[in-house]
Parts: structure tokens; sequence; C-alpha cells
């Protein structure tokens, strides 16, 4: 299960975790309170037998999947592209990324304007609504997959 927590202000490196002093945690189950953000966790080693994952899918019509892998060697224009994905920005349809290797973090804003860092994971699930302000980034390590 990933963890969550509030965010400094701090402009330094964003791939360090960027907790507040004291930290500030929040609890995965609180995000969609604060957010919308719904959260699942999936066996992604066993994603064929996953049935809780086939029935979000299915309920949700979800029927595109765009793989997704962010290195250097994978991800074309990669320094472009990485400044893309950490400036906030939102979309018009929800957003689902499920995460099959690697680790990084997803910032989104709660429904107070304050900026929640999630860290994810492989075989974490995120869900983000229509319209929220979010970003992505690595976190130190080097690569994260997701579709």
């Amino acid at each position: 299960m990933p963890q969550a927590w509030y965010m400094d202000d701090s402009s330094e490196n964003p791939r360090s975790e960027h907790h507040l002093n004291p930290p500030q945690f929040v609890q995965i189950e609180k995000l969609y309170d604060l957010s919308g953000v719904e959260y699942w966790h999936v066996d992604v080693d066993n994603i064929e037998k996953e049935e809780q994952f086939a029935e979000l899918k299915k309920s949700r019509g979800y029927d595109y999947e765009d793989l997704c892998e962010v290195s250097r060697e994978a991800l074309p224009d990669y320094d472009e592209k990485i400044k893309a994905f950490s400036t906030e920005h939102l979309h018009t349809d929800e957003e689902i990324r499920l995460f099959l290797a690697g680790s990084g973090y997803f910032d989104i804003r709660d429904k107070y304007d304050k900026w929640i860092r999630i860290k994810v994971s492989k075989g974490d699930l995120l869900v983000l609504p229509a319209g929220i302000y979010h970003r992505f980034t690595l976190d130190m390590g080097v690569c994260i997959r997701s579709f």
C-alpha cells in the first residue's frame, strides 16, 4: 500500500520526498474524501487472474491500455516528457494508472488546494477524477512502468 503525505513548498529536487516538518501523512482511505482519488492494489504478476481489476475495467468501460515506460532508454524525448509530466495539469476525463514496475510520485491537489504526494510502486492502481490538478515524477529510481 502506498504512502501519502502533504508536501512542503520547496522547489528543490522534485524527486525528493518533500515532507512537511513535521510530516503530515494522509491515510490512503482518505484520498477519496480529500480529492476524489481512488486506490486499489492489483497483483500485476497474475493480472490475468485479477478479478477485481477485470471488474473495475468492465464497470468503468476501460477498453484501452497505453503502456508507458518512463526511463531514458524507453521514452523518446525523455527530458521534455519528464518536464510535461511534472508540470501541474488536468484532464477532462478521469485518468487511471496501474503501476507494473518501478516507483515514483503522483502529486494531487486536494479540495483545499494543498498538494498531497502519493508514492506509487508495483501493483498500485490510482484513478484520478476528471478535472483534478496533478503531476507525476520519478522518485530516486530510474524507471517506472504503467498502463
